[in-house]
Order: structure tokens, then sequence, then C-alpha cells
């Protein structure tokens, strides 16, 4: 079993790595549990952790492009008699 870091992590995922971290910090993915490792607190990612991000990015629809589409469905509905 491999462990990872946030960073590897992400790579892994195909995400960037302030991406992981900013939907950790919004609580839209699950995140495993903090080490302190000497000063610094990090995250230790099994390959078991990266699946189950990996279960919640398709769901996870928050970007520019996904905003957008949202615009046009609703304008388009609006225009609609």
């Amino acid at each position: 079993m491999d462990s990872y870091s946030t960073r590897a992590a992400a790579k892994v995922l195909g995400i960037h790595f302030v991406t992981l971290q900013r939907y950790i910090a919004a609580n839209k993915i699950p995140a495993p549990k903090s080490k302190r490792v000497g000063g610094s607190i990090v995250r230790e990612w099994t390959d078991k952790d990266i699946e189950r991000v990996r279960k919640f990015l398709p769901k996870i629809e928050n970007g520019r492009k996904t905003r957008y589409q949202k615009e046009r469905q609703q304008t388009k509905k609006k225009q609609k008699p």
C-alpha cells in the first residue's frame, strides 16, 4: 500500500494541488486525517483515499465552464414562452 503527499495525490487524480486543497477546505471531498511531522501538519493519502476522492470529482461543479453553462440554460428557459 503506497502513501502519497497531497501534491502527489493531486497529480494522480489529474488536478492541481491547490484545487485539491480548496476542495478539502470547502468540505467537497473527504480528506485523510492530518499528521504532525516535525513542525508541519501533513496528510498521508493512500490508494483507498485517492479512489474515494475520484468518485466525488465528477459530481463537483463549480468552475467557469459550469457557471456559464448554467447561465445559458437559464436564459434559454426565460426566452421560451
